[in-house]
């Protein structure tokens, strides 16, 4: 096992999605091999983005469409939503990106419950066939960024006017209408995923 130094989790708040992904590009870029890896908890004012290789869309709602540099297609982020980045040292830990992914679902699946489960070829995790929660990544030099998207209590009538991580019909839900608890929920999803990455 590999003995890594403690992941450092900060609460950003309500934040611009551009302005966090300049923040986590140029983190990535700027670290070394002694940089303790960090979790960066955050809710986005209203944006959809689109992964590296999704298709320009224009959404007729009037929320900004962003291009990010992540994998996966187009998803929706807004208030009500916990986002979580994890800038691992993928390399470090030993951790392959497949293991990354499935690390990154077991956190929401394990907080979750509730019959939460993941979908084959379709990152992420799900409810009763609803998308709860979706995921990008991008690594680079060995270190990822990006991370995953839980749908806590939030206006989910935005996601109607896309096709979620671009399959047409796809249904999404959120912790709230399933009546589950939504206190503290980044912290309580940093921490189950601290353990998996420290295991």
């Amino acid at each position: 096992m590999t003995v890594v130094d403690q992941i450092t989790v900060r609460s950003l708040r309500l934040t611009r999605y551009d302005a966090v992904l300049r923040d986590m590009r140029a983190f990535t870029q700027g670290r070394d091999r002694d940089t303790p890896d960090e979790i960066w908890l955050t809710e986005h004012e209203p944006v959809y983005t689109l992964g590296q290789g999704a298709p320009e869309r224009r959404v007729p709602n009037g929320i900004p469409v962003v291009r990010s540099d992540r994998g996966g297609d187009i998803t929706y982020h807004g208030p009500g939503q916990v986002v979580l980045y994890a800038l691992v040292d993928l390399a470090r830990r030993g951790i392959k990106v497949k293991r990354h992914v499935w690390l990154l679902e077991q956190a929401v699946i394990d907080l979750v419950g509730h019959g939460a489960e993941r979908r084959p070829g379709a990152p992420g995790a799900y409810v009763d066939g609803a998308k709860i929660a979706a995921l990008g990544i991008r690594v680079v030099r060995g270190r990822a960024y990006h991370g995953l998207s839980l749908n806590v209590d939030m206006d989910l009538s935005p996601f109607d006017a896309i096709d979620p991580c671009g399959y047409p019909g796809l249904k999404v839900t959120q912790m709230k209408d399933l009546g589950l608890a939504t206190h503290g929920v980044g912290e309580r999803l940093s921490e189950i995923l601290i353990g998996k990455l420290d295991a």
